[in-house]
Parts: structure tokens; sequence; C-alpha cells
């Protein structure tokens, strides 16, 4: 059957509605001190924000082992009326005390496996409880311009969860680099299908040339801020975004807000997207084509067909 995972339950793709592509409702890394995500009242207030302008469905990107929370994301989904997709994979090392993410390498894939079919861990311990809440993404991520030893075995291991099950693998690019090597490693080596890597964070990198050939491979392309991370490159985003369009890509790019709730570090949230950026892409190229980024491309990005028995 083809459906989008969320924590609440399988949704038909056309259910996903207005998409925030790629967000953090809670997170904790050990690379951002003082800086975990974890008001659950802010993450509420933002998603009524985000459901009163007609958004209907996150994607949280946070994987395993960074105090995603599930069961907070459960009653928010519920209370707010937003759907939550969540995420398991792992992000890079650095983002985890030192030596944790080792001791989890040999069962890597039967723990995405197992979050995707399921459900998630309660706490960031492959031997803790489940939840009833499945994971509908697998999260991995890059390193700056080159895959790590750390990478290449989270990248195997997210490749054989995706051919068990299905899932979608969203790939963190550090500062929106190394796509061509993720794309080679992920698709050429490991046989993902393109059509089911979803490349985060390329606003970070704005080389059009390299977008265009991520696009032409076959991956969907994402881009999210605003943000503080971002601000730099974000005055570049809809410029990039009608070329790729006027290239052909239009039915491969995703956003996101990347931004969380409006307080959490000087950001101004999801509402970003529908208040100013969706006039943008209207105004630029019309409302078939903001259809498309909002509704039509996270509705195909994150429906699978999922393998039987899971």
């Amino acid at each position: 059957m083809t459906a989008v995972r969320t924590v609440l339950g399988d949704l038909p793709p056309a259910e996903l509605g207005i998409t925030d592509a790629h967000d953090h409702l809670f997170m904790r890394s050990a690379a951002l001190p003082g800086q975990d995500l974890d008001d659950a009242e802010a993450a509420a207030a933002e998603l009524r924000r985000f459901a009163a302008l007609g958004g209907r469905t996150v994607v949280q990107w946070s994987p395993f082992g960074m105090g995603r929370r599930p069961a907070e994301l459960v009653e928010l989904s519920r209370a707010t009326g937003v759907q939550v997709i969540a995420a398991t994979g792992l992000h890079r090392a650095a983002h985890y005390p030192p030596g944790r993410p080792e001791r989890w390498y040999p069962r890597l894939a039967d723990l995405f496996v197992e979050e995707l079919t399921t459900g998630l861990h309660t706490q960031d311990d492959p031997d803790s409880p489940l939840t009833g809440a499945r994971a509908g993404l697998i999260k991995v991520a890059g390193d700056f311009h080159h895959l790590d030893a750390h990478t290449r075995t989270v990248m195997t291991a997210a490749a054989q969860a995706h051919h068990r099950t299905g899932a979608p693998v969203g790939v963190h690019l550090e500062h929106g680099s190394a796509a061509a090597d993720v794309l080679e490693l992920l698709c050429a080596g490991l046989g993902v299908p393109p059509s089911r890597v979803i490349l985060g964070h390329l606003n970070r990198f704005p080389d059009l040339g390299a977008h265009r050939a991520a696009a032409r491979a076959g991956a969907f392309l994402g881009f999210d801020g605003p943000s503080l991370a971002n601000h730099e490159t974000d005055w570049r985003l809809v410029d990039t975004l009608v070329s790729l369009a006027g290239d052909g890509h239009a039915d491969q790019l995703l956003l996101g807000a990347d931004t969380t709730s409006a307080a959490a570090r000087g950001n101004p949230g999801l509402t970003w997207l529908l208040t100013r950026l969706r006039p943008r892409l209207v105004e630029e190229l019309g409302e078939e084509f903001a259809g498309a980024m909002f509704v039509r491309n996270p509705a195909r990005a994150f429906a699978v067909e999922w393998v039987a028995g899971s």
C-alpha cells in the first residue's frame, strides 16, 4: 500500500496537504551545547500558527539519539491537528557523545527498520521501550565536502533499511556540500533509487550547477530556511527555485523552514514559509508552481509503497 507514515498512522499521500518538508520540533546535540529544542509549549504554539495558515504536515528530521521525544510528537500532532512525520537514522558523529554511535553500528540497519515498522524508541537508547509511533523517513548526514567513515557506515545501514521497507532517505548535507558524493554512494554504490533520496540544505551551498546535476540524477532537492544558519544565502533562494523550475525540475523541489518555534535561536518560525515565501513564489511562477512545492512534491517524496510486512 502506498502511504505516508506519520506518528499517528499511515495516510494516503493526497491527505498530506501543505507541508513543511524539513524541520525540528525537538532536538538535542552534543555539537550544539545549550541549544536544545525541548519546549513543547512553544512547539505547539508554532504548529497552531502554521495550521491557522493552512499548514497540514511537518516533517521532523531529528533522528535517533537526538532527543526526539516521540511521545510528545504524538501529543502535539493530536492537539494541533498538524500531521508529523518522524525520522529514524543517525546524524553526523559530532552530534553524539564521543564513542556512542560506534556502539550502535552493528545493529543500525535493524534499528532503523524497527523504528520504521514497529515504533520509535522512547529514549536515546536502542534497548529502550518502543512507542506505537513509527518513523516515515531515514535521516542520514554527509560531512563537509566529503563522506567520512561514520557517514559511510550509517548510509550503508540506511540503504539496507530502505531496501527492506521502501522508506525514503533524507540527507543532511553539511553546509549544503557533497551532494554528488552522497548520490554516488547511496544510489550508484548502494542501489537506492535517486527518487527515494531527499537532499537537504542545498540553499546553504548555492551552486546552481551542482543543484542541476542532482536534479538530473533524479533526487528530490530540499531548500530550507530562513534561519540564522542560512541567512547569508537566503536571498538567492527564490532565484534558484525559479531557475530550477525553468530547467524542468519543478516537480523535484521541496521547501522546509528548519526553524522550529519562532522563539528558538531567534528564528522567524514555520509560518514564514506561508506568509513570506509562498507569495513570492506565486508572484514569480504562479499558483500551480507553489502548489507543487508545498503539496504535490512532498506527497510524492514521502509516499512509500511499503514493503509487505512493514
